[in-house]
């Protein structure tokens, strides 16, 4: 793969080989700047995992960044009006579901009550494909509406480990400083390892990188997160 003048000035800035502490290698993330736009800061964590397991949940990271998500709640009656009290973006039953139906998607978040998802899952094929099938274990399905939204606005991120069990998400913004980052990082990780399944055998975190939008990973010594 072709690499560009400042992707590969930025590889002659740190040895790709070295374990650094998470702070060194978030600052070396920032002074890459390799884009002219803010990068996400994101994480890769490789877990060990069989192919039986997988490592999935919610957490809310005390910095937030990015664009605020449109929150979509299906509920009815005291429950709709307190998803809209709550702040949530879109609410209401099966008109919203028909119009989901219809090809509507202007939301980035669904959330819903337990009697609604008899008609929910109904949308399976469209939410499902996106990502946005309401879920108990995200907190997505349930009966708190308002601390749902809540949460959700003040960040709280699914993370998902893939099929090679490989976890990435973003972190931050290269403009934050690096201590907001890493608050971001280490709620993740210790959350990521609480999550270790209870039938795991051997290590459970094999590798841990940071990188920006556009830039080179940097390899993070995890043991000392």
């Amino acid at each position: 793969m072709k690499r560009g003048k400042k992707y590969l000035e930025a590889l002659k800035k740190y040895n790709p080989q070295e374990e650094c502490d998470l702070m060194k290698a978030l600052n070396l993330v920032k002074d890459f700047k390799i884009a002219k736009f803010d990068e996400t800061v994101e994480i890769a964590i490789k877990l060990n995992l069989k192919k039986s397991q997988t490592v999935r949940d919610t957490v809310v990271l005390p910095n937030s960044f990015g664009i605020e998500k449109r929150i979509l709640v299906f509920a009815k009656g005291d429950k709709e009006k307190e998803a809209l009290d709550a702040g949530a973006s879109y609410a209401g039953a099966e008109e919203l579901i028909a119009k989901v139906k219809e090809g509507w998607d202007d939301f980035d978040v669904v959330v819903a009550t337990p009697d609604m998802m008899k008609e929910v899952g109904k949308l399976g094929p469209i939410l499902g494909r996106k990502g946005l099938m309401p879920n108990p274990k995200t907190g997505t399905v349930t009966t708190d509406v308002k601390g749902a939204v809540a949460e959700l606005k003040k960040g709280r991120v699914e993370f998902r480990a893939n099929k090679e069990g490989v976890l990435c998400m973003g972190v931050g913004k290269v403009s934050m400083n690096a201590e907001q980052i890493f608050e971001n990082v280490k709620t993740l990780y210790e959350e990521v390892l609480r999550k270790k399944p209870a039938d795991l055998k051997g290590e459970y975190v094999k590798s841990v990188y940071v990188s920006s939008t556009m830039s080179p990973s940097v390899k993070v010594n995890y043991k000392a997160i």
